[in-house]
C-alpha cells in the first residue's frame, strides 16, 4: 500500500534556522531517508519551497481566480512529503515517528492513503 507522509512545521520557524542548523536536520532525516530506500519503502521525496513562492487557482466563482500565496493562512504550512509503500498504516506511523524524532520543533505528520489514478487504464 501507498502511503504519503505530508510534513507540516511552521515556516517562520525553520526558514529561520541557520544553515548549520538545517544542515544537520537534512542529516538526520537523510539517516531515515536512507534506511527505507535500503528496504525498498522509498518513493519520492520532496521539500517544499516557502509558502511565498506559492501560487493559488481558487474555484468558486464563474471563472477560477489565480492568486500569489498558499490557500489557507494557517500555522503550520505544508514544506514537504514522503511517498512510502508499506504494508499497513502502522508501519506508515512508525515511519513518521522516526521522522518526527529527526526533525526538531513543532508540527505534525498527516498520513493519507494514496489511491493511483491512471486514466488511460480501463477498469
Amino acid at each position: 500500500m501507498l502511503y504519503t507522509i505530508l510534513c507540516y512545521n511552521e515556516e517562520a520557524v525553520t526558514s529561520a534556522w541557520t544553515k548549520e542548523e538545517d544542515d544537520a536536520c537534512m542529516a538526520r532525516l537523510m539517516v531515515v531517508q536512507d534506511r527505507l530506500k535500503q528496504q525498498g519503502k522509498l518513493g519520492p521525496v520532496a521539500r517544499l519551497l516557502p509558502t511565498t513562492a506559492a501560487t493559488t487557482l481558487r474555484k468558486g466563482g464563474d471563472e477560477p481566480i489565480v492568486i500569489d500565496g498558499p490557500f489557507a493562512e494557517t500555522k503550520e504550512q505544508l514544506l514537504g512529503f514522503y511517498l512510502v509503500d508499506v504494508a499497513t498504516l502502522d508501519e506508515a506511523l512508525d515511519i513518521a515517528r522516526d521522522l518526527a524524532v529527526a526533525n526538531p520543533g513543532v508540527g505534525s505528520y498527516e498520513i493519507r492513503p494514496v489511491s493511483i489514478f491512471h486514466p488511460s487504464e480501463t477498469r
